[in-house]
Parts: structure tokens; sequence; C-alpha cells
């Protein structure tokens, strides 16, 4: 084993295991179990706000399959990947006050619990859960085949032994820790990951003989490398667009991250996340996939583009400063993968099992049931991760495309259309989830824009139409209830 990368990291995680531990403490200590473990009381600040969400949405994508295929298709997926850029400000935008005001007059703990609230339908809350459910088991996936990639790079160990070695370890950390675990290591985490990401880029340049070599040696091996179109010419304009409906706009949609815009404390912890996390992300989504293209002329010839980051890191630094800025992905993959499991797990419990199936529960019990659920979702995943694809970025971007199809329009338009209803926010999920995955699987890349600009579409029209079609129906409903 190469131990002096490999000691920076195990320190790594001990401080991790630190954090998780002083947590559980919290949560045992805490009054209300349920806001405690799965919201973190609401009690998030404005810097803390801003690195759980860069680093729960910086992801394996991000710091092991963005650079992979940036390093296989050239500056073009740079400019595609920048999309990323107006995440946090597009989601604390929308969302923000009136969402976490909204969050609050409902006592909603999760997103569910709001939608829940607002159309007032059980069909909606077990869509939503499903939908969490199916499509976060695609994402927690990717983030635990990004996990093993790089223990296994790191060790020499085999792929399935580098994989239990990884789950094991976020299992334990999620389930004893919750969300404020989750939130604190997540600060921890997105400053190794601003750190980590400077100190690759820098030596990168350095090994590559500066940025005019790197490019003309780009260039010299393929010219589409330095277009914006890519190595095969295939990133066309209408494409590389509607990438920013998806990883950009679109992200308001996702579960993961909307839930952060209901767990800060004040008005002046968000305004604060805007600007935090806008720069951060900025930087670390522009560095590293910088970092893949880059590496092209360094490290030619790699076989499988998950694993360009680890490999990279080991070739242009020290053993020492290689398990330090090594700690970078491994803090992505563990920062997204512990807040996945916290969703799934939340949904599951408090969405499903407490609203019908035992809503007197006590705290014990509800203890037990998030703790044995969250592992048992954790063992699913590791049996799934078994057979790996190459490159896990489309693992990801799938699950993106999902959640963002299902919840964008019931999300926004819940809280700002007052004439949707429950008719409109179903019949908007099952078009969403279900168009999108019939475009995913028989016509991907429709019209040459990415499969979830149709299915955003679709949902966005029958929210609207159904709304309206049924809006005597719904306040006739609503007479007879009052």
């Amino acid at each position: 084993m190469n131990w002096p990368v490999i000691t920076p990291l195990i320190f790594f995680l001990l401080i991790i295991f630190t954090i998780g531990l002083w947590s559980n403490k919290v949560v045992i200590k805490s009054n209300s179990f349920l806001e405690e473990y799965f919201l973190g009381e609401r009690q998030m600040g404005g810097f803390i706000l801003a690195m759980t969400m860069v680093a729960t949405y910086g992801s394996a994508s991000s710091f092991i399959g963005g650079p992979g295929i940036a390093y296989t298709q050239g500056l073009g997926w740079v400019l595609l990947a920048m999309a990323q850029l107006a995440t946090g400000y597009f989601t604390l935008m929308v969302l923000g006050k009136k969402f976490a005001i909204v969050a609050r007059q409902y006592k909603a703990i999760t997103l569910i619990d709001f939608l829940k609230e607002r159309y007032k339908s059980k069909t909606v809350v077990l869509l939503s859960a499903a939908s969490i459910i199916i499509f976060l088991f695609s994402s927690m996936t990717a983030q635990w085949i990004g996990g093993a990639r790089l223990v296994e790079s790191l060790t020499g160990l085999s792929y399935t032994t580098a994989l239990l070695i990884f789950a094991f370890s976020v299992l334990v950390f999620v389930i004893v820790g919750g969300f404020r675990a989750v939130a604190l290591t997540d600060t921890v985490q997105g400053v190794v990951m601003f750190i980590g990401t400077l100190i690759l880029l820098i030596a990168t340049i350095k090994a590559g003989g500066g940025i005019p070599k790197i490019i003309s040696d780009l260039a010299a091996e393929n010219p589409n490398l330095i277009s914006p179109f890519g190595a095969q010419h295939n990133l066309t304009p209408a494409y590389v667009s509607s990438f920013w409906i998806l990883v950009g706009v679109g992200v308001v949609g996702l579960p993961q991250i909307t839930v952060r815009a209901m767990s800060y404390k004040n008005s002046k912890a968000m305004h604060n996340a805007i600007i935090i996390g806008t720069i951060v992300v900025g930087f670390i989504m522009l560095g590293m996939h910088l970092i893949g293209v880059f590496a092209r002329p360094v490290l030619p010839n790699v076989k499988i583009g998950d694993t360009v980051m680890p490999l990279l890191s080991m070739k242009v630094l020290p053993p020492y400063v290689a398990g330090i800025v090594l700690a970078a992905p491994m803090a992505a993959i563990m920062s997204t993968v512990d807040a996945l499991l916290i969703l799934v797990s939340s949904a599951l419990v408090k969405d499903v099992y407490l609203n019908y199936i035992k809503p007197k529960a006590e705290d014990n019990h509800i203890k037990k049931v998030s703790f044995s659920v969250t592992a048992i979702i954790g063992i699913l995943v590791i049996l799934l991760a078994l057979s790996p694809p190459d490159l896990i970025v489309w693992l990801n971007l799938f699950s993106f495309g999902g959640l963002e199809s299902v919840f964008i329009w019931p999300v926004v338009l819940g809280l700002y259309w007052s004439k949707g209803n429950k008719y409109g926010a179903i019949t908007s999920m099952i078009v969403g989830m279900g168009s999108y995955i019939l475009f995913d699987r028989l016509h991907p890349n429709a019209f040459g824009v990415h499969t979830v600009v149709l299915p955003i579409l679709l949902s966005l029209l029958c929210f609207i139409i159904v709304s309206l079609m049924t809006r005597q129906k719904e306040v006739s409903f609503q007479m007879r209830q009052e």
C-alpha cells in the first residue's frame, strides 16, 4: 500500500468520524429526534449552508466522473460544465425565504412534508417517495462507485474490497450522526475540496509545461479537444445550452438541494450562502474540469476515465500532498452520499412509515427504524455498485434529470401559483417521471437537447392545464371539507 498517500486520508477520516460522534450526542439529547436527525433543527449559518450545498452538489460526478469525461471530450466539456455556476444562486433565490417560511409554517422537515401539506394528497406523498427512491438509488450507486474507484487506485486493493471499505465508513458515519453531522462535515469537506482543486490545478499546469504548451499539445493530438464542440464534435450548441436546465436552473427540483433551503436559521445566512456558494461552486467546477482536460498530455492513454483524477494526483504531486488533495474527491463523495442516504431514509421513515404505517410511534422506535432503514439502503446500494460502468457521470446525470422532471413544478408552482392543485401536481409528477424514463430509454437527446428538457416542458404543461381544468372540483372539495 502507498502509505504516504493513504496517511493524510486516514487523518481526514478520523476528523470526519469525530464530528459524527459529537453530532450523535446532540441527536441523543435533542427534544425532537426527527427535526434534529433529518434537518439539524434549522440552525445552519451562511458559511455552513453554502458549504453543505457545495459539498452535496459537488459529488463523485464532479471530482471523479467530471474530470474523466473532460479528459475524453476536451475543453468543450469545461464550457458545458460551467452551467453549474448558477446552481446555488438559483436554488436560494427561487426557493430562499418563501420556501423556508412556508416550510416552518407547515412544520415541514422534508420536501415531501411540504408537498403533503401544500397539496393535501396521499398520492403526491407516495409518488414523491417512490421518485426519490428510484432516482437517488442511481445517484448513490454513482457515489459508491466513485469512492471505491478512489480507494482502489490508492491502495491497490480489488474493486470489491475497496467498495466495502468505503461503504462501511460512510454508513457508520451517517447512521451515527444524522443531518447535523452531514452539514458540519460538509463544511470541512467543502474547504478541502476548494484547496484540493487549487493545488492539483497548479501542479497539473506545471507538469504540463504551462497552459500554452498544454493547449498546443492538445491541438496537435486532436484540434477538436480545444474546440467548444468536443473531441467527437458531438457537443452542439443546443445540447450544451440544454445543460443550463439540467445542472443550472433545474437544480431547484433536486430534493437533496431543496432540503438545504429549509435548514438555514435566518435571511442573513441565506444571503451570505448565495455569495459564498456561487464563488466556491464556480471555482471548483472550472478547476476540476480543466484538470481533466490538462491531464491528457501529462497522463496519456488512460483507459478508464474515472481513474484520471487519482492517477494524476499521484503522478504530479509528492505523496503526502497527493493524499491531502485526494481527500477532496473523498470529501465530495462522502458528503454527497451521506446527504442522499439521509434523504432516502427520511422519505421512507418520515414520509411513508410515520404518515401511513405507524403515525404514533415513540422517539426510541423512530430512532431504531431510522438507523435500520439507513443501513439497509446502504447495503442495497453496495449490491448495485458491484458492476460499475466506465464513467459514473452518466449515472449521476440520469438521477438529476429524473428528479428534476418529477419535482421542479410541484415545488416552484406550489410556492408561487395559488391555482396549482393536487390533480395538477399528480399529473405533472407522473408525466415527468414516465416521459423522462421513456425518452432516456427510447430516444435520448431528442431534437439535439438533453433528455431532461422535453419531460420538464411536458410536466409544466400538464401541471398548468390539469390544475385549471380541475380548479372547480378542488374548490368544491375544499368547501365540503369545511
